[in-house]
Protein backbone atom coordinates (compact mmCIF):
# COMPACT_ATOMS: atom_id res chain seq x y z
CA UNK A 1 0.00 0.00 0.00
CA UNK A 2 1.41 3.38 -0.53
CA UNK A 3 0.18 6.34 1.67
CA UNK A 4 -0.34 9.89 0.13
CA UNK A 5 -0.51 12.98 2.72
CA UNK A 6 -1.67 16.36 2.23
CA UNK A 7 -3.55 19.42 3.19
CA UNK A 8 -1.07 21.03 5.63
CA UNK A 9 0.32 24.71 4.99
CA UNK A 10 0.78 28.00 6.67
CA UNK A 11 -2.22 28.85 9.45
CA UNK A 12 -2.63 31.55 11.82
CA UNK A 13 -3.26 30.17 15.74
CA UNK A 14 -6.35 29.73 16.34
CA UNK A 15 -7.29 28.20 12.93
CA UNK A 16 -8.19 24.47 11.37
CA UNK A 17 -6.48 22.55 8.89
CA UNK A 18 -7.52 19.44 7.49
CA UNK A 19 -4.92 16.34 6.59
CA UNK A 20 -5.99 13.52 3.82
CA UNK A 21 -4.30 10.68 3.72
CA UNK A 22 -5.10 8.60 0.70
CA UNK A 23 -4.49 5.03 0.33
CA UNK A 24 -3.42 3.43 -3.24
CA UNK A 25 -1.99 -0.06 -4.61
CA UNK A 26 -2.65 -3.44 -4.14
CA UNK A 27 -4.41 -4.63 -0.59
CA UNK A 28 -5.06 -0.49 -0.20
CA UNK A 29 -8.68 -0.65 1.33
CA UNK A 30 -8.74 0.32 4.67
CA UNK A 31 -10.55 -2.26 6.35
CA UNK A 32 -7.07 -4.15 6.24
CA UNK A 33 -5.24 -1.65 8.31
CA UNK A 34 -4.82 0.49 11.36
CA UNK A 35 -4.16 4.35 9.91
CA UNK A 36 -2.19 6.88 12.51
CA UNK A 37 -1.33 10.42 12.15
CA UNK A 38 2.45 11.16 13.34
CA UNK A 39 4.48 14.75 13.62
CA UNK A 40 8.07 15.65 13.81
CA UNK A 41 9.62 18.46 14.84
CA UNK A 42 12.87 18.82 13.75
CA UNK A 43 14.93 17.76 17.18
CA UNK A 44 12.06 15.72 18.72
CA UNK A 45 10.61 12.63 18.82
CA UNK A 46 7.80 11.65 16.18
CA UNK A 47 4.87 11.64 18.41
CA UNK A 48 1.69 9.91 17.72
CA UNK A 49 -1.60 12.21 17.77
CA UNK A 50 -4.51 9.95 16.66
CA UNK A 51 -5.07 6.65 15.16
CA UNK A 52 -7.70 4.71 13.70
CA UNK A 53 -9.12 1.18 13.08
CA UNK A 54 -12.07 0.87 11.46
CA UNK A 55 -11.91 -2.98 11.17
CA UNK A 56 -12.37 -2.61 15.13
CA UNK A 57 -14.16 0.50 15.15
CA UNK A 58 -11.59 1.99 17.59
CA UNK A 59 -9.46 5.67 17.61
CA UNK A 60 -7.86 6.95 20.07
CA UNK A 61 -6.04 10.32 20.62
CA UNK A 62 -2.80 11.63 21.91
CA UNK A 63 -3.69 13.91 25.24
CA UNK A 64 -1.63 16.70 23.39
CA UNK A 65 -4.57 16.88 20.54
CA UNK A 66 -7.52 14.95 22.75
CA UNK A 67 -10.65 17.73 21.71
CA UNK A 68 -8.90 19.81 19.30
CA UNK A 69 -7.74 16.91 16.23
CA UNK A 70 -10.73 14.40 15.03
CA UNK A 71 -9.40 11.34 13.65
CA UNK A 72 -11.83 9.96 10.31
CA UNK A 73 -11.76 7.36 7.58
CA UNK A 74 -13.72 6.94 4.51
CA UNK A 75 -13.71 3.19 3.54
CA UNK A 76 -15.41 3.93 0.30
CA UNK A 77 -12.61 6.71 -0.80
CA UNK A 78 -9.57 4.91 1.28
CA UNK A 79 -8.59 7.97 2.65
CA UNK A 80 -8.45 9.36 6.16
CA UNK A 81 -8.75 12.81 7.44
CA UNK A 82 -7.31 14.35 10.51
CA UNK A 83 -9.43 17.72 11.35
CA UNK A 84 -7.10 20.24 13.38
CA UNK A 85 -9.07 22.88 15.20
CA UNK A 86 -7.20 25.38 17.40
CA UNK A 87 -3.80 24.98 16.32
CA UNK A 88 -1.12 26.40 18.61
CA UNK A 89 2.23 27.50 17.67
CA UNK A 90 3.30 24.33 19.30
CA UNK A 91 2.16 22.05 16.58
CA UNK A 92 4.08 23.44 14.11
CA UNK A 93 5.88 20.44 12.28
CA UNK A 94 5.70 17.63 9.50
CA UNK A 95 2.79 15.48 10.08
CA UNK A 96 2.64 11.98 8.33
CA UNK A 97 0.35 9.11 7.92
CA UNK A 98 1.46 5.54 8.59
CA UNK A 99 -0.60 2.38 8.11
CA UNK A 100 -0.31 -1.10 10.12
CA UNK A 101 -1.96 -4.27 9.70
CA UNK A 102 -5.07 -4.10 12.19
CA UNK A 103 -4.60 -7.20 13.76
CA UNK A 104 -0.36 -6.17 14.88
CA UNK A 105 -1.64 -2.58 16.13
CA UNK A 106 -1.98 -3.06 20.00
CA UNK A 107 -0.94 0.67 21.27
CA UNK A 108 -1.86 2.85 18.37
CA UNK A 109 0.54 5.75 18.80
CA UNK A 110 3.59 3.83 18.69
CA UNK A 111 5.70 4.20 15.41
CA UNK A 112 7.33 1.20 15.37
CA UNK A 113 3.48 -0.94 14.52
CA UNK A 114 3.32 0.77 11.45
CA UNK A 115 4.95 -0.66 8.69
CA UNK A 116 3.99 1.52 5.51
CA UNK A 117 4.56 5.82 5.73
CA UNK A 118 3.45 8.38 3.77
CA UNK A 119 6.13 10.96 2.50
CA UNK A 120 4.55 14.23 5.36
CA UNK A 121 3.40 17.26 4.64
CA UNK A 122 4.34 20.77 6.67
CA UNK A 123 1.99 22.30 8.93
CA UNK A 124 3.13 25.91 10.22
CA UNK A 125 1.00 27.74 12.54
CA UNK A 126 2.03 31.48 12.91
CA UNK A 127 0.73 34.74 12.71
Amino acid sequence: VQLQASGGGLVQPGGSLRLSCAASGSNSELEYYAIAWFRRVPGKEREGLAYISTTEDKVDYADSVKGRFTISADNAENTVYLQMNSLKADDTAVYYCAAGFWATVAAGLAPDEYDYWGQGTQVTVSS
